[in-house]
């Protein structure tokens, strides 16, 4: 049997792009510039709010600078917001609670920064679901290099990548269980397509929380 599930979490645990979306365009609107309807953050969100920046920010002003700058606006108004339209997906409480009560330890694996992945995890999961919530943080580089993987194992005490399984909804996600070696399921319930995680090379592909349920326990 499987010991660790590792989650990815906006897209994969959390419906999160209405609260990222507003607080992006709300950004945006304080720096100047023109915002975008919701589901283009689709295509815009996973790998980190710096990125997310640059690819909402119009191309002349992609600029680290004119980053630093939205993030200025965006942490205070997201940190206020998150949990505005934000929400599990459906069943998703209810595997987690089975998965735990069947020995498998649950860990977090964000790109999100730090602050937000454990306020948000916390909030909706409460203090003990997950034993390893790792977000984005400085100097420790973000997915889809493996060393977040490599971080949750390390925190839960598992030590074999073959007692491991990583759940994620992007061409991102896929990229990072391989890198580390570990199976992937795809989940396309998120906000990315099938035809991304499959060609992203995704081992499992799950359409909801049950399913996802299902290939875990198999082995």
């Amino acid at each position: 049997m499987r010991k660790l599930a590792i989650f990815d979490l906006d897209g994969t645990l959390l419906d999160t792009i209405a609260d990222l979306g507003t607080a992006c365009n709300y950004a945006l609107k304080q720096c100047g510039h023109p915002v975008h309807r919701i589901e283009e953050y689709n295509l815009m969100v996973g790998n980190g709010i710096y990125n997310l920046f640059l690819r909402a920010l119009p191309e002349e002003y992609r600029t680290e600078s004119e980053a630093m700058r939205m993030k200025e606006f965006f942490i205070p108004y997201y940190d206020a917001h998150k949990c505005d339209l934000t929400r599990p997906y459906k069943g998703m409480p209810e595997v987690l609670k089975r998965l735990s009560e069947n020995g498998i330890a649950l860990a977090v694996a964000s790109n999100k920064y730090q602050d937000g992945t454990e306020k948000l995890v916390r909030h909706f999961f409460g203090d003990g679901t997950f034993k390893a919530i790792l977000g984005q943080r400085e100097g420790f580089p973000i997915k889809p290099d493996p060393a977040i993987v490599y971080q949750a194992m390390e925190e839960v005490g598992v030590s074999e990548k073959s007692d491991v399984i990583y759940l994620g909804d992007s061409d991102v996600d896929m990229k990072t269980g391989a890198n580390a070696g570990v199976e992937t399921i795809g989940v396309t319930w998120g906000f990315r397509s099938r035809e991304e995680l499959t060609l992203a090379g995704a081992v499992h592909l799950a359409d909801n929380p049950e399913q996802a349920y299902e290939i875990i326990m198999e082995k």
